[in-house]
């Protein structure tokens, strides 16, 4: 990540916003001195690695709860020949007029959501 050298040269002003502002982590003892925010930065990936070891914070689910999402994934079914054609041009930027367009939105939102189960739960099978 970083190398205690490449730390040291910062200011301190550098060292909080990197932890603070760019990272979202707290100084590590007095936010007055220089160590506290470099202390910091060298070791919140050692910390954030022990944490997934011990599930604390993000976790994976439950089997079933991956079950749940392919249900839903099922559920949701294919889009017809015609579904699809519309979703085509939908990606191409072409829109139908009022009140056809509210169908087309929730169908392209209902893609989406397919789209992004289907590549949830590929990640998930990779974990």
């Amino acid at each position: 990540m970083f190398t205690r050298t490449e730390l040291e040269v910062k200011s301190l002003r550098a060292l909080r916003d990197l932890c603070l502002i760019q990272y979202g982590i707290q100084a590590i003892g007095n936010p007055a001195d220089k160590a506290s925010y470099i202390n910091a930065l060298l070791t919140f990936p050692v910390v954030a690695c022990k944490q997934v070891s011990e599930n604390r914070g993000l976790k994976s689910p439950i089997f079933s709860q991956v079950e749940s999402l392919e249900a839903a994934l099922e559920a949701m079914g294919t889009p017809t020949p015609e579904q699809s054609a519309l979703l085509k041009v939908t990606m191409e930027g072409r829109k139908l007029e009022y009140p056809a367009r509210y169908s087309q939105e929730k169908l392209f939102g209902l893609y989406r959501v397919k789209w992004h189960l289907d590549t949830a739960l590929e990640i998930l099978g990779m974990l």
